[in-house]
């Protein structure tokens, strides 16, 4: 199952690229907001399954939004595939190295991006998990059943503010439209292999990065436990799982973004999304 934010509302895909709005075809008994489903998340799935739903209107990309724009929490999680940390020259981390990201930097999978900060703006391709069954000391082994889906994240950076004083990871990728999702949320039955999805970005047709979450050094299922363990995970909630080895900070000679530049990002089973950057 598929569902998008489509002007702020939230549509059920039926088909390719076509979708129903979700308040419309339920007659009410599910409402419009993208971000509260996730409270009836067994409901909405176990009535999407069953229900005569009319054939979808064509959606194009540039109408979708970011799937989950209001989330209570965002957790994002650094340094997690073990060829990004070599390429930084770092350890591999004992734990999870956990930021956020604020949702005013939250857009959908087509967007112009300005370039804030001078030629130290960088990509990072990142799978996406959104809770559906919150909850506290969740294990490894029931960690997948409190998903209700992944969707595609790119985390872009300010280098330049990432570095200053304390390290200001959250800020430096915070900026506007600096955490585009999307296209969709899928479910993760729909997944050929949902602990091994193939990830990765080209700048301006140019591969970038070209990795699997296989690689990662804390799985979904770990980090979800480990995250649970310390706070209580709530439905909606998103996990944003890291970044493989291909960003420009990483990069000999390293690479940033310019002006001009266009970003394109996919995720096997998820789609695609493009950001042209703009000084």
């Amino acid at each position: 199952m598929r569902v998008a934010n489509v002007g702020g509302r939230l549509h059920l895909m039926t088909a390719g690229h076509e979708g129903v709005d979700v308040e419309q075809v339920s007659g009410g008994r599910f409402g419009s907001d993208p971000t509260a489903i996730y409270e009836r998340w067994d409901e909405f799935v176990a009535w999407a399954s069953s229900a005569d739903l009319p054939r979808g209107s064509e959606l194009a990309k540039e109408d979708l939004e970011a799937p989950v724009p209001f989330p209570k929490q965002t957790f994002a999680l650094g340094l997690n595939f073990k060829d990004h940390a070599a390429e930084t020259g770092m350890d591999l981390p004992e734990e999870l190295q956990v930021f956020t990201k604020w949702s005013s930097s939250f857009c959908g999978p087509i967007a112009e991006v300005p370039l804030v900060e001078g030629d130290l703006i960088d990509w990072e391709v990142e799978l996406v998990v959104v809770i559906g069954a919150g909850g506290r000391d969740i294990s490894e082994a029931d960690a997948w059943d409190h998903v209700a889906g992944l969707t595609m994240g790119q985390d872009i950076s300010a280098r330049r503010r990432q570095g200053r004083g304390t390290r200001q990871f959250s800020i430096a990728k915070s900026f506007r439209n600096y955490s585009p999702m999307g296209p969709v949320v899928v479910t993760p039955d729909e997944m050929n292999n949902r602990d091994d999805i193939r990830l990765g970005c080209s700048v301006n047709g140019e591969s970038r990065q070209d990795g699997r979450t296989g690689e990662m050094i804390f799985p979904i299922p770990k980090a979800i436990a480990d995250l649970s363990s310390i706070v209580e995970l709530y439905p909606g909630d998103l996990i944003w799982t890291g970044t493989p080895a291909g960003v420009g900070q990483g990069r000999k000679p390293r690479q940033f973004l310019n002006d001009g530049d266009v970003l394109e990002s996919w995720i096997e089973g998820i789609g695609t999304m493009r950001q042209a950057f703009r000084s």
